[in-house]
């Protein structure tokens, strides 16, 4: 009896380890089943996001998985269908969150840009430029006056004119002396490109397709939500944004290729590009170049018109040479109680023509001193009247000190609307990729830069393991 109630013993102990055992062996197996099927997805996910589109970094320094895969068509099955490549285990996925570059006005493309240009250059880059955001802005306010002031010499020339014709239809002869002050007249009619132009500059006659841009078609659009980076709307990150289209993207005083130079098919940074003149269209939006160049020229126009006229106003010579003149052109018009009038006319078609000689030479390539002085200041009254003397004069000198043509759009650029310029800047990345490399399949809004995927694993039998992973460019 006794041996009989051991081996019963035995027997039950015997069970209860091999139970133990083979419990903690199916659970080792359910943990290790978890951990290979963890590492299979990370695997998977890893790997697509190695598959980024390679010259949208090297040529713009941007990570993102161009989702349509070359085929212009975007589906999460072709991302999914990448997951299932990588692996070998039997898991199912399902994409609950994503991101694409132009989810919200471009966030991820902004963040990716910002990081980009402090790790190559560094916030000193942008230093010398912190302090004169409100300088910017006060020239901004400056242009918009100089608008008011042109509507009152609408108003005034109009009156002028109503003068001189009453005194032509009692028998006086009219005379042109009225056209010598309507400086500003003249380059609202003919234009302002007409009066600005370097002499060996060749207008760029480019368009584009506005309604194919990715700032004006309807978009893929992500979901889900995911960490951003704060203080994307600062203005040190605001300046960095802003120089990395200067360095990356073509303006106008850079000069634009020939047909010839595009043709033998060299990539070069100002070749093989839709529109010439990038940093124009950034701030402008419209579908030619010559839209884009008339309308920051025009913005450019007004600033350096508001700067010109002050220093006229406060300069004593200038406005005796200018009151002299008003003197005689009020007794051919036979409005000698204008003569005031005249004076002011002339004083801002003079600032006027000085404005079109500044832009000239910052077109050019040169800079121009923001404050004039009698020593730099280039035209003179005399010029304004005689055909073509003002418009054909050569580019002026370059001062070492003074403001560039991209010191300009830099203050336009921080003035603009940021949505609008990020957005802008993926059209030109769409249109560069595909005129330069033949991508016409490539769409900002297919570019995927961050993920998070549900996975349903078979680990054990009919036991199923969910899980989540999330990935993404930062």
């Amino acid at each position: 009896m006794r041996r009989a109630e051991i081996t019963v013993f035995l027997s039950l102990v015997f069970i209860l380890v091999m139970s133990f055992i083979l419990g903690l062996t199916e659970i080792t197996v359910i943990h290790t089943s978890k951990n290979l099927s963890r590492l299979e997805t990370d695997r998977a996910v890893f790997s697509i996001f190695g598959e980024y589109q390679k010259k949208l970094l090297e040529e713009y320094h941007v990570f993102a998985i161009e989702g349509s895969y070359g085929t212009g068509d975007f589906t999460e099955d072709r991302l999914i269908g990448r997951m299932h490549y990588y692996e070998n285990a039997d898991i199912d996925h399902e994409i609950t969150d994503i991101q694409f570059l132009t989810d919200n006005h471009g966030q991820a493309f902004r963040e990716q840009v910002t990081a980009y240009m402090e790790d190559r250059y560094g916030i000193g880059v942008i230093r010398d430029f912190t302090g004169k955001t409100a300088e910017w802005e006060e020239q901004r306010i400056q242009g918009e006056k100089i608008r008011e002031d042109e509507s009152q010499l609408r108003s005034q020339l109009e009156e002028l004119k109503e003068g001189a014709k009453t005194e032509s239809e009692t028998g006086v002869e009219e005379n042109d002396e009225e056209s010598k002050v309507s400086y500003i007249e003249q380059i609202e009619k003919s234009g302002i490109l007409s009066v600005v132009m370097p002499r060996d500059m060749e207008l760029s006659g480019r368009k584009i397709d506005p309604e194919k841009q990715a700032s004006r078609r309807a978009l893929n659009t992500g979901r889900g939500s995911f960490p951003s980076r704060t203080g994307m709307d600062g203005i040190e990150e605001r300046l960095l944004f802003n120089e990395y289209i200067l360095q990356n993207f073509t303006n106008a005083s850079a000069g634009s290729p020939s047909e010839e130079e595009e043709a033998d098919g060299d990539l070069s940074k100002e070749k093989g590009r839709s529109l010439a003149y990038e940093a124009e269209y950034i701030l402008s939006g419209k579908p030619s170049d010559k839209e884009n160049l008339e309308a920051v020229l025009m913005k450019l126009f007004l600033v350096r018109l508001a700067l010109n006229y002050a220093f006229l106003l406060g300069n004593s010579g200038k406005q005796a040479e200018a009151e002299m003149l008003a003197v005689t052109i009020s007794i051919l018009l036979l409005i000698p109680q204008g003569t005031e009038i005249v004076k002011q006319l002339l004083l801002i078609a003079w600032a006027a023509g000085e404005s079109a000689a500044d832009i000239r030479t910052l077109l050019s390539g040169k800079k121009v001193p923001l404050v004039k002085t009698d020593e730099n200041w280039q035209v003179s009254l005399s010029e304004l009247f005689i055909p073509g003397g003002s418009t054909a004069q050569s580019e002026g000198k370059n001062t070492a000190d003074g403001i560039s043509y991209e010191d300009y759009l830099r203050a336009f650029l921080f003035l603009a609307d940021q949505e609008d310029t990020v957005m802008r800047s993926l059209d030109r990345i769409e249109e560069n990729l595909a005129a330069r490399h033949g991508m016409d399949f490539f769409k900002a809004d297919h570019c995927v830069t961050k993920m998070k995927i549900k996975n349903t694993a078979l680990i054990f039998g009919e036991l199923t393991y969910t899980y989540p992973v999330s990935f993404g460019y930062e």
